[in-house]
């Protein structure tokens, strides 16, 4: 990690934690948003929800895409101009996504806006890391991605109340705002700073070949795919199971929201006292609640429940995020970006595997028991990492 913390340290950490924390905000809520505005756009696009759900998994294949191509090739590129450009790339597509006229200009559009996701956060995290001392890390991180959470209580409901009070465009409209402002606050705030020393493409291109690379990044790919079964069709389940009206999902989903945000704040502590057992305990955590929501869809109160402690499994990323980069050696910025490769690999995972499960008739509520799969078959993947690590032990490892 010494690397990483040669970048002079600003006056105020606080402040640049804050500008990444934006950028983290406005990815956030295009990414949920776009699962809540779901039923507006596809019936505006003349699709049904289960093909809507293909906008959502063209989102993710951008970030599995962009996240290693343009962390590789801007390798030498220093982190605060990378910052700057990765966001403006994403505010000028999601603006463009306000104006798709087609089903088919939305996949495509969806994806160019994936493409920058992954490396911001990567970029983010590698700058998060270098401001606080080396006890601190999981909580610098899981400080960045409580933009993230903060959008699933503000952002996103804001984006569904605009998809269903004057249009779902808007709510495009508002990410690509949010995009520009990041800009400007990174511009003003983000530390001024060379690449790190060495780097190059090809030096970044070793992190693949550390078998324990690939296992931790199917655990994000699996594991966290049970989160998003349920969440993408959370909507149409409130209004279809639960039965409430479309003025209440805003609501609930400010819930969900509310949920992740506490679970950025409590797991990072308990990571960095230990992170591993940390990491397997929210993928258990994960498989309760999800398998919890397939029970409680038909009530609201329970639902809110259940979908409060579901996102509090949203703290997996956060924690995910440190492993790859302990264990990546000298190549932690494509490791800390195909951290988002692989969640967002769990982002039209999850969302097609759920679909699968409402169009074979198993209803709306199944979501939750395809989730609760899906977070045991990540656990699985962490406990084989846990046992080749006491094998073979990995330079830097923090478990």
């Amino acid at each position: 990690m010494a690397e990483s913390r040669k970048i002079n340290k600003p006056t105020s950490p606080g402040w640049v934690l804050f500008a990444l924390a934006v950028g983290a905000f406005a990815i956030g809520t295009t990414e949920f948003a776009t699962m809540s505005l779901l039923p507006y756009f596809a019936k505006d696009l003349g699709v049904d929800a289960p093909t809507a759900g293909h906008v959502i998994s063209a989102y993710a294949l951008g970030v599995v895409v962009g996240a290693p191509i343009i962390t590789v090739l801007g390798a030498r590129v220093p982190r605060r101009t990378m910052l700057i450009r990765l966001m403006a790339m994403f505010a000028l597509f999601n603006g463009l996504c306000a104006f798709a006229p087609s089903y088919e200009w939305m996949l495509a559009l969806r994806f160019l806006s994936g493409l920058p996701h992954g490396a911001y956060f990567g970029v983010g995290a590698l700058v998060a890391v270098s401001l606080v001392p080396l006890n601190k890390r999981n909580q610098a991180v899981g400080r960045m991605f409580l933009g993230l959470t903060v959008a699933t209580i503000i952002g996103v409901p804001l984006a569904n109340w605009l998809g269903h009070s004057v249009g779902w465009r808007w709510g495009f409209a508002l990410v690509a705002f949010t995009g520009l402002l990041t800009v400007i606050l990174l511009a003003l705030l983000s530390p001024k700073s060379p690449a790190a020393p060495g780097s190059s493409p090809l030096r970044e291109l070793g992190a693949l070949k550390h078998g324990q690379v690939w296992l931790t990044l199917a655990v994000g790919a699996i594991g966290f795919g049970g989160l998003f079964a349920v969440y993408t069709y959370l909507a149409d389940t409130l209004m279809q199971v639960t039965m409430v009206s479309p003025e209440t999902v805003p609501f609930v989903l400010g819930i969900f929201g509310l949920g992740m945000t506490v679970g950025n704040i409590v797991v990072p502590k308990l990571a960095d006292h230990a992170l591993m057992p940390t990491i397997g305990g929210v993928l258990l955590w994960s498989a309760a609640t999800t398998a919890l929501f397939s029970f409680t869809a038909p009530s609201l109160w329970g639902i809110s429940i259940t979908v409060f402690l579901i996102g509090i499994g949203g703290a997996l990323g956060t924690v995910l995020q440190t492993r790859l980069m302990d264990i990546a050696r000298n190549a932690q910025g494509l490791a800390a970006a195909l951290n988002h490769s692989a969640f967002n690999f769990a982002n039209a995972l999850g969302p097609l595997l759920g679909g699968m499960a409402i169009a074979h008739g198993f209803g709306w509520a199944s979501t939750g028991w395809v989730g609760s799969l899906l977070a045991l078959g990540g656990l699985a993947l962490l406990l084989l990492s846990i046992r080749l690590d006491k094998k073979a032990p990995a330079p830097g490892s923090a478990a």
